[in-house]
């Protein structure tokens, strides 16, 4: 991927986040920790509808540009309709905060930080605590294969939806 060198500095100056620094320390999509392996890249997930295309509101300067080719925005209120599923399946920022779900590396939440990681930054404590949220989601996964037909897309879509927005691929379930 071009621009995503080990070693490289990137300077953050987006409408999220402004004046922050971060060394990418691995190859872009390689050097995950082993326990964490998730099915959809970044690029995948903004391409299927994610967070009703309102989690940015602009293409990022950080991440390649082609990431966001097929990515339709919807700044000032996120749309359902934008989401692979067509539901809603996010809780506000302000949620995200009061649960102390927020790193102050990644104001945005998780999907900022997998995007960071996938590119190569490396915090150790804070991707363990990220991969470890990721692994509990595991549970929505274990309920859809449960409660619904391998492939039954309109069963439990908001919980297909919350998964698709941690990397796994719940078309699959």
């Amino acid at each position: 991927m071009p621009g995503s060198s080990i070693n490289k500095v990137i300077v953050v100056n987006e409408e999220y986040q402004t004046g922050y620094t971060y060394e990418l320390s691995a190859k872009t999509g390689k050097g995950f920790d082993t326990e964490f392996v998730p099915d959809l890249t970044p690029e995948e997930m903004l391409s299927l509808g994610i967070f009703g295309g309102n989690y940015f509101v602009e293409i990022p300067k950080e991440f390649p540009h082609l990431w966001f080719k097929n990515v339709t925005f919807s700044p000032g209120k996120a749309r359902k309709e934008l989401n692979y599923f067509g539901v809603n399946a996010s809780q506000s920022l302000s949620v995200w905060q009061q649960k102390g779900w927020i790193y102050p590396e990644d104001p945005k939440g998780w999907f900022l930080w997998y995007c960071r990681y996938f590119m190569g930054r490396r915090i150790p404590s804070e991707d363990e605590r990220q991969i470890k949220r990721w692994k509990n989601m595991k549970r929505h996964v274990t309920q859809v294969k449960k409660n619904c037909d391998r492939g039954n897309e309109l069963c439990r879509p908001r919980q297909r939806q919350a998964l698709l927005h941690w990397a796994y691929d719940s078309r699959k379930i």
